[in-house]
């Protein structure tokens, strides 16, 4: 199954009121659902985006993609952003000699 993260559309007429989810990518907009992850309510400003991070993160780590709509919101949360560096910075790791080896080695010759 190909889980979508999304935007579901709630409230009234003219004021509309986002439930971000993560839905099977077959599943009709309004339609079914496997969690709830946050809200967006568009005409709110600042206050705007209400995630859970962790759920988010989780959903993207086992594969889930967002829309385009939610790829900009999530990468105006900064959350996109964070997992870039958390990828990089794993990555640059694992390439790193720690100083201890490189200075020994560095003596001996």
């Amino acid at each position: 199954m190909a889980v979508r993260l999304r935007l579901r559309r709630t409230g009234r007429k003219k004021a509309p009121y986002f439930r971000i989810v993560a839905a099977d990518s077959r599943s009709p907009r309004d339609g079914r659902f496997l969690e709830i992850l946050g809200q967006y309510a568009p005409r709110q400003g600042e206050n705007a985006l209400n995630l859970n991070i962790v759920r988010v993160n989780h959903w993207l780590d086992h594969g889930a993609l967002p829309t385009a709509t939610l790829r900009s919101l999530l990468r105006r949360a900064g959350i996109l952003k964070a997992r870039h560096e958390q990828r990089l910075g794993r990555k640059l790791q694992s390439r790193a000699v720690p100083l201890s080896e490189s200075s020994d080695e560095g003596g001996a010759a």
